[in-house]
């Protein structure tokens, strides 16, 4: 790799409000505000809304989807039994 144009790398803890669960990872993300982890070190903290621990498609929760409503308004709109090839 070429010298001097790679940002660096370093560790960084994010912690997602939303699940109150933190990770520790690498990364450029720089930050002023500090947090003690688990071994007793000091390391930048990164606050974000959502992550794998909150974001429904990670946990499994799912949005209730109305699909009765769906296919009546299909229905009204486009009529039942009509035929597909011509009008």
């Amino acid at each position: 790799m070429k010298s001097r144009i790679h940002p660096v790398s370093r560790p960084v803890v994010f912690r997602d409000r939303a699940a109150g669960a933190a990770f520790l990872t690498r990364s450029t993300v720089e930050s002023e505000r500090r947090v003690v982890w688990g071994d007793g070190r000091s390391y930048p903290v990164i606050d974000v809304e959502t992550s794998s621990a909150s974001h429904p498609f990670y946990t499994g929760a799912r949005q209730v989807l109305d699909t009765a409503g769906r296919i009546e308004r299909f229905n009204r709109r486009y009529g039942t039994g009509a035929s597909v090839g011509g009008r």
